[in-house]
């Protein structure tokens, strides 16, 4: 079941972003009396699942989901329709509109990327607000358990206090702006301490594996012990709180671990909360360091213990444009960020790209439209931008050659476009192949 909703999660993002990108291309192309031969969700390779003519269009839905089309007549694109731009120009081809003209169909598909990510933003703003946790709140600091942090010198019990120059409030902006960063401030034992990042961090955490960084420290929440467990009787309910282990206080339950590795087979005695009243009980320590009870991940109860502080941003429908623009400039700075480490080889952030189970994988497994929303307006700004680059096969790589014409006054022929084409084409195989082999070698090898 949960693979059927991270799916279909991920399929309705993919697809709505596919047809609206298109649909920014399509558009354009009609108001310009442009011919518009096929409009396509995912590609039609021999056959297509769906298709039906509707005026001179073909709608179609094809059975390879690695994004979209349309073919524009008179365009030279991945369909390398050579015989058709082999006869003579005609005045319903793309070829034969102005530059301007040409050039706005071709931004079209991005501009609508934008416009809906910053769209989504907004009402996201508007109807869920901002949940976030004050850094200078955490109680106990954070959980640091990731290897290449503790190698690079963080220790459990840190509170990150800036990024770079970049003073850190909430826990969110650790994820924001941990791209790119080279130095970290943090708050240990009252004192600052500053942290020299290495310059292949981000290499560092890819090769990792682990997806945890900076945790919060929850106390140890009884939820329910097994019936197999030798605790079974001794008294525990649902919501107590183990405080102590034989007079030695755990605040936090990542304590317990090192503790219970000196108490194999014991019996101890446990200082226990319940409701506001302290209570002893009778523990026994497994063979294996165990106490064998399921503890509870219970935020809210947490923050009712005063472990952090929440806060809930709710803003009105005017305020939530401002609230939207700003997530929308983050995302967009931070994106560039990623693809600045990503091309740069000495950071080693280029073993962290991914493809599309990369894609799937940050959808949650459980149903939630805010989630959605919110990686759907991510994605879009993400398929802007890496349609923007200036590789032949892509918006970018047309663009590129219509500035060229319109700053130069000439225009590039069309054996050169298509030789263009192809290695464009190639370029962007290379880099589907590379992403997607990432995603299986990490598959494989973790």
């Amino acid at each position: 079941m949960e693979f059927i909703i991270k799916i279909s999660q991920f399929l309705l993002s993919l697809s709505l972003l596919i047809v609206l990108h298109e649909l920014g291309h399509f558009i354009p192309a009609k108001l310009f009396k442009t011919k518009v031969e096929k409009f396509y969700l995912f590609f039609d390779v021999k056959f297509s699942l769906f298709k039906k003519k509707i005026g001179e269009t073909v709608y179609g839905i094809g059975w390879l989901p690695l994004g979209g089309y349309v073919k524009i007549a008179g365009m030279i694109d991945e369909s390398m329709d050579k015989e058709q731009m082999a006869q003579p120009p005609q005045p319903w081809e793309f070829r034969s509109k102005p530059a301007w003209q040409r050039l706005i169909i071709m931004l079209g598909g991005v501009t609508v990327n934008f416009i809906l990510a910053y769209i989504i933003y907004v009402f996201v703003s508007f109807t869920y607000g901002d949940t976030d946790i004050k850094i200078d709140s955490l109680k106990g600091g954070y959980l640091v358990e990731n290897k290449v942090l503790l190698e690079s010198g963080f220790k459990t019990g840190d509170k990150v206090l800036a990024i770079n120059n970049q003073k850190i409030e909430k826990d969110s902006e650790i994820g924001q702006y941990i791209i790119g960063a080279q130095q970290m401030t943090v708050e240990r034992n009252g004192e600052e301490k500053i942290i020299d990042l290495p310059e292949n961090f981000l290499g560092q955490l890819s090769d990792e594996g682990s997806k945890n960084l900076f945790r919060y420290r929850y106390p140890f929440i009884v939820e329910s012990i097994p019936d197999s467990s030798a605790n079974v009787t001794a008294g525990l309910k649902t919501g107590d709180i183990i405080l102590s282990l034989n007079g030695k206080k755990l605040d936090y339950f990542d304590l317990f671990e090192d503790e219970l590795k000196n108490l194999k087979g014991q019996t101890v005695s446990a200082e226990v909360l319940r409701d506001d009243s302290t209570i002893t009980k009778e523990l026994k320590v497994s063979q294996e360091g165990k106490l064998n009870i399921f503890r509870d991940i219970d935020a809210k109860r947490f923050t009712e213990l005063g472990y952090y502080e929440v806060t809930q941003r709710e803003y009105t429908f005017g305020e939530s444009f401002a609230a939207g623009g700003r997530k929308f400039n983050s995302t967009i700075v931070n994106y560039f960020a990623q693809l600045k480490a990503i091309f740069t080889p000495s950071t080693g952030a280029y073993k962290g790209l991914g493809g599309f189970k990369a894609i799937f994988d940050i959808f949650p497994d459980v149903w939630s439209w805010e989630a959605f929303w919110r990686l759907t307006a991510f994605l879009s700004i993400m398929l802007a931008i890496l349609n923007l680059l200036p590789i032949p096969a892509l918006d970018g790589g047309h663009v590129m050659f219509l500035l060229y014409e319109m700053i130069s006054g000439r225009k590039p022929s069309e054996k050169f476009l298509e030789r263009a084409q192809i290695i464009g084409f190639f370029i962007l195989i290379a880099l589907v192949l590379f992403a997607n082999g990432n995603d299986i070698f990490k598959a494989v090898t973790r």
